[in-house]
């Protein structure tokens, strides 16, 4: 028997709520093109709180999809790459990349419909 996604516990679900969340997706589009600092990743992925883009970071890492490279250089510097899994990953969400850049005209036309109805 296949586990149930739509369980709370299921594993599969919790790897699907990772990369489903807002900024993980984000932040492996930005990796698919080499390694990046910390103050890179901040600086691009408008939006993100440093918090939520540290946690978003450490949870990448614990699921095996980024490294975390710590530099002993003062200041510290600390890099951050896709493994081979993460690269993996990128292979689909790449597609997703491409289908909202080929699909932004008609999803917003259908948002301005739909508003223009609800008004």
């Amino acid at each position: 028997m296949l586990p149930d996604a739509y369980a709370a516990d299921c594993p599969s679900r919790q790897i699907l709520n990772r990369i489903g969340d807002t900024w993980s997706v984000l932040v492996v589009v930005m990796l698919a093109d080499g390694t990046h600092r910390y103050t890179e990743l901040a600086r691009r992925i408008q939006g993100v709180s440093p918090k939520m883009l540290t946690q978003t970071l450490r949870g990448l890492e614990r699921d095996g999809l980024i490294t975390r490279t710590v530099h002993p250089v003062v200041p510290p510097r600390v890099d951050y790459a896709l493994t081979s899994l993460g690269q993996s990953l990128y292979g689909l969400v790449e597609g997703l990349e491409k289908w909202a850049e080929a699909h932004i005209d008609d999803v917003q036309a259908a948002r301005t419909a739909y508003d223009a109805a609800q008004a």
